[in-house]
């Protein structure tokens, strides 16, 4: 895919307002700010993301804490999203009605307090064997920039290994959040094309993405 397919020359007026296009050295990034509704289809070679599962409240509540994120009030319609591309990496997948598969993605949480699981689970479309990662929360505390569901870069990074995504592939995040699949997607030598609708997360996940680009340029 080129990134000429996605230049603000070629989008709607709303979506124009909304989109930022970044280019590093070896990548490059379209965000848009909107619903992703709104936006998709859009090409790309992969689909990899972890939208709002509707638990957010009820793990707050067992920690004890207020939870105010309307975008997590229920499980995102992902049904939209089996049609975009070849390779599909669905974080939560066990909240949705997803087709049968026996190649998901499993990260273990060896330091999750009691109240939480200890491991997530990702659908993908693969047909082949379920593969884990342990990863340590608290290894990962300095990536931390305020989105309570944030993912680690490196087990993004490890979804998109095990995907079997190319290097030069274009990858899109439908609910994009902090931005974290775009810095593994870029780490890893691949395009990225982001979809936000939290204006505050929007903000960070371009602040994060850029200065990631700024590094590929040195």
């Amino acid at each position: 895919m080129d990134a000429a397919t996605i230049t603000p020359e070629l989008a709607s007026d709303a979506q124009r307002r909304s989109m930022q296009r970044m280019v590093g050295r070896h990548s490059w990034c379209v965000l848009h700010h909107a619903d992703c509704r709104d936006v998709l289809p859009l090409a790309c070679d992969a689909v990899v993301t972890d939208p709002p599962y509707g638990i957010g409240k009820k793990m707050a509540d067992g920690i004890g804490h207020k939870w105010n994120h309307e975008w997590d009030s229920s499980p995102a319609d992902v049904s939209g999203l089996l049609e975009l591309a070849p390779l599909l990496a669905i974080w939560g997948g066990n909240y949705y009605p997803l087709p049968p598969s026996r190649g998901w993605l499993v990260w273990h949480k060896p330091d999750a307090v009691p109240t939480m699981a200890n491991a997530e689970l990702a659908w993908t479309n693969q047909d082949r064997n379920t593969r884990q990662i342990s990863w340590s929360i608290s290894a990962t505390n300095a990536e931390r920039v305020g989105h309570p569901t944030q993912k680690p870069v490196r087990v993004m990074a490890w979804t998109l290994e095990q995907l079997g995504v190319p290097k030069g592939a274009t990858v899109l995040d439908p609910y994009m959040g902090s931005g974290t699949t775009g810095l593994a997607a870029i780490r890893l030598g691949m395009n990225f094309i982001g979809i936000e609708r939290d204006a505050a997360h929007y903000k960070t996940a371009c602040d994060r993405i850029a200065h990631e680009l700024d590094g590929a340029l040195l």
